[in-house]
């Protein structure tokens, strides 16, 4: 069992991954040499995506790296959810591999949650480089996350990396396939009354492919934040 299994989420990052992978082992081995990485590299069946072949081509040089390639049933929820299942560690953190997100926070992130002794840390964002509608659209969405669920004091719900016990992972009940999994974490995590830590961070622009929000996926955040505000109640009323 590794002291850290760290899951990066590739879809769609064909070769840019491998330099985030690069870093990403450095950053780990001045800080925990016992470590594991969980590379997935799911995708969808008839796209032109190269993330696969290159994710596993990856594993087969370090045994130390998991590859996981899957065709998709679902987005990043379901990205994420094959490769929690999949990680062995006493620590798991979850982390985008586009590069938006700096690889060095794993290490400050894991160092901030040893220090404190908490459940459950990650970031929050104090800086973005992705447009003034993105920052916009975050805001909003905490916003309103903290409207529908107080008494969480955390600034940013869908800031990775974000790191947990196996004890906080294999207690939560996971069920999102698609964006909404960041939330659905941090929804349980005030349910169980987690001790939480955060650190800021900054978002990075990435320029070599669109971004995955779309307006829909706007209205499908909202609509599971709500239906999700309904259904905790239920949990008051559990033995």
């Amino acid at each position: 069992m590794p002291k850290i299994s760290v899951v990066v989420l590739a879809y769609r990052s064909a070769e840019t991954i491998r330099e985030f992978v690069d870093q990403l082992i450095g950053s780990l081995e001045g800080c925990e040499p016992d470590w594991e990485i969980i590379l997935v590299g799911n995708y969808l069946k008839g796209q032109d995506d190269r993330t696969p072949e290159v994710v596993r081509s990856i594993a087969e040089n370090n045994e130390k790296i998991v590859a996981i390639t899957q065709e998709k049933e679902g987005m990043m929820g379901w990205d994420m959810k094959t490769g929690l299942a999949a990680a062995r560690g006493e620590t798991i953190a979850v982390i985008d591999g586009d590069g938006q997100m700096p690889y060095e926070d794993v290490v400050r992130v894991y160092r901030k949650m040893k220090e404190d002794q908490c459940d459950l840390a990650k970031t929050f964002r104090v800086r973005r480089d992705d447009g003034v509608y993105r920052k916009i659209l975050s805001q909003t969405y905490n916003f309103i996350f903290k409207l529908l669920f107080p008494g969480l004091r955390c600034g940013d719900m869908n800031s990775k990396p974000k790191i947990m016990t196996r004890a906080v992972y294999q207690r939560m009940d996971l069920r999102s396939n698609g964006w909404f999994i960041d939330a659905e974490i941090m929804i349980q995590a005030r349910r169980f009354k987690l001790a939480i830590a955060e650190i800021p961070t900054s978002f990075q622009r990435i320029d070599y492919r669109p971004s995955f929000i779309k307006p829909l996926v706007t209205l499908d955040f909202l609509a599971n934040l709500l239906w999700s505000r309904i259904t905790e109640c239920q949990w008051w009323f559990k033995p």
